[in-house]
């Protein structure tokens, strides 16, 4: 379980979504852990089934995942990103 929501957090990778990821710069490793290590505030629910974390990987990249639950109960990831500065410097301004 997840302290911060109480979610089990198992992840679904498919050939699509580690495929997306790496366009992007980030792999399944980082992402999980900016999930799994959701500060305060987060996960945000945005849209219907859509959820949001912002944070830092192991190694202090600032990354966007965007995750929906899978009906398995699973993670899975179909969006990330580094953060831009813009998107940085509100993360840090929030204290996070």
């Amino acid at each position: 379980m997840c302290h911060a929501w109480g979610w089990r957090l198992d992840f679904r990778w498919t050939e699509w979504n580690v495929e997306h990821l790496e366009r992007h710069g980030v792999d399944r490793e980082a992402a999980e852990e900016v999930v799994r290590g959701a500060s305060r505030g987060y996960p945000r629910r945005i849209g219907q089934d859509k959820w949001l974390v912002w944070g830092a990987d192991e190694e202090g990249n600032l990354l966007q995942v965007i995750f929906v639950l899978a009906e398995d109960g699973s993670v899975y990831v179909i969006h990330a990103r580094p953060l831009t500065g813009a998107e940085k410097r509100r993360h840090r301004r929030q204290g996070r």
